[in-house]
């Protein structure tokens, strides 16, 4: 007789269903665990053997296989623990077999029969409630995380002891409570814009960037602010949706990050990987591809203080999730993708020591120092960062005012005004801020009047941008006119778009 029991395996941030099947049969002694299982999976035999004798279970002297289905896809983690546990129990008659069809089983066991948590349970319930499973078994630690999806009896144990009184009818579990409605009630941010002094011009290109999804680069002295600024941006972007926000957690709950209270991640994540971080760390892989911090960042910011002193390879690998706002990692019988649609906010100095263009302090840095320096980051990456801002120090006088800073809540309705603009703009399109824009987008939703095409080709001449600098120059245009309440796009809408391209400057350097 075989016996079946469900689980699911994670892909990227999606589950399968995976049918774990266990047969006892003569002829041979042992456990044997076939259907392409990782090392994490075989190591479960050790486990299972001594979680059930300290749980008051045998195990059978039979021969037992264990077929996880469909065999070509593999298995990892330790996830399958309780699974393979549950089957082998109704297989030798410890727990009835009957309630097994419209369950769900996933959890890694400790070796005294406790069940411990794993990572991508909401990807997996959410699978078996697709399939039109009725409940799940999941670890306790993992019960709010799960209960995220509705339309599923979400069990949480703590026991492989408690898992077989729950299917024998000796014990009633009480499903989780979702906890969706109270997840999505947005946590504060510790983080303010009335915390930092001046800084004006500043603050304008975030509010820029928040209110059209734009990637920022900030350049200035050490001790100017840059890393206080970007820290305070998620602080201003528009609350996470229910979708938005279930896809967030969906992906730090694969990646093993979900440090939240509750099930569903309310805050736009903020990322801040070390220089020192390798491609893979970035964009995401090894030999179990796991979510990098592009994917961690989606919905969310990615900030990369010092930007020149990551290496070359690390920041090219960023401008595929740039442009496409996902990233694919192939290997050989397999691909995955992840999302990673987030805000790029970047900080440099302007020159190795530090001081070009400082009001008080001198430079002693070359020309062709301070060129070679911006030029660690190359010029398609830089094309794809639309706003250059320049930062000064604070004067002393800013510094010891009493006066409070705009705060972020008033900064923040300014961006969703802007965000509902666009929102109406691109009903259908697929896309809903102005940096997602293609070229034919520009030309239909972004019509230049003859004066306002005049001053972008003269700025374009004289600063000698490229094609997608024209592109990206227009679309900033586009958002600042977005956060005026104008239709059109107007010469001070351009002129001040164009500011934000410092870094293209015939002088800069010089």
């Amino acid at each position: 007789m075989v016996i079946r029991t469900f689980t699911g395996s994670v892909t990227g941030i999606a589950a399968t269903t995976v049918t774990v099947e266990v047969s006892i049969t003569g002829g041979g002694l042992g456990l044997f665990l076939v259907g392409l299982p990782d090392n994490a999976v075989r190591e479960s035999e050790q486990r299972i053997r001594s979680a059930f004798e300290n749980s008051g279970f045998r195990m059978t002297a039979r021969k037992c296989v264990v077929n996880l289905a469909p065999a070509d896809l593999r298995k990892e983690g330790s996830g399958f623990d309780l699974p393979i546990a549950v089957a082998i129990l109704a297989a030798t008659d410890q727990v009835v077999a009957a309630p097994l069809t419209d369950s769900y089983f996933v959890g890694e066991l400790s070796l005294d029969g406790s069940v411990r948590g794993v990572r991508g349970v909401l990807p997996i319930v959410a699978e078996a409630k697709a399939q039109g499973f009725r409940r799940v078994f999941v670890p306790r630690e993992n019960g709010d995380e799960a209960a995220v999806v509705e339309g599923i009896d979400v069990l949480a144990v703590e026991s492989l002891r408690e898992v077989a009184a729950a299917l024998s009818g000796e014990l009633e579990l009480k499903p989780v409570r979702s906890a969706l409605e109270e997840s999505i009630v947005e946590q504060p941010y510790a983080d303010d814009f009335a915390d930092v002094k001046g800084q004006q011009h500043a603050k304008r290109a975030l509010e820029i960037a928040a209110a059209g999804g734009h990637n920022v680069i900030m350049i200035g002295p050490p001790g100017s602010g840059k890393t206080m600024l970007a820290r305070r941006v998620p602080s201003i972007l528009p609350p996470m949706s229910l979708e938005e926000a279930l896809e967030t957690t969906k992906i730090h709950s694969v990646a093993g990050k979900l440090g939240t209270a509750v099930g569903l991640m309310s805050q736009r994540p903020f990322r801040a990987p070390h220089h020192m971080a390798s491609p893979m760390a970035l964009i995401g892989g090894g030999n179990s591809p796991q979510p990098g911090e592009v994917s961690l960042a989606h919905n969310g910011v990615l900030f990369l203080d010092e930007m020149p002193e990551f290496g070359h390879s690390v920041l090219e690998v960023l401008r595929q999730p740039l442009e496409d706002k996902h990233i694919t990692i192939s290997r050989v019988r397999y691909s995955v993708d992840y999302p990673s649609n987030f805000t790029l906010i970047a900080s440099m100095n302007p020159c190795p020591c530090g001081y070009y263009n400082h009001p008080t302090k001198e430079c002693s840095c070359s020309a062709a120092a301070v060129r070679r320096y911006v030029g660690r980051i190359s010029g398609p990456l830089m094309d794809r960062i639309d706003l250059h801002v320049e930062i000064v120090p604070v004067k002393r006088e800013e510094l010891s005012s009493a006066e409070e800073g705009e705060r972020s809540a008033v900064v923040r309705e300014r961006v969703m005004r802007a965000r509902a603009i666009q929102a109406e703009r691109f009903r259908g399109t697929g896309i809903y801020t102005n940096t997602m824009m293609s070229s034919s987008m520009l030309r239909r939703f972004c019509p230049l009047s003859e004066p306002v095409r005049r001053l972008l080709d003269a700025a374009m001449e004289r600063l000698q941008l490229s094609a997608r600098a024209y592109d990206r120059i227009i679309k900033v245009a586009r958002t600042i006119a977005d956060l005026a309440g104008a239709a059109e796009i107007e010469p001070s809408h351009i002129t001040e778009a164009i500011t934000y391209r410092s870094l293209d400057r015939e002088s800069w350097g010089r």
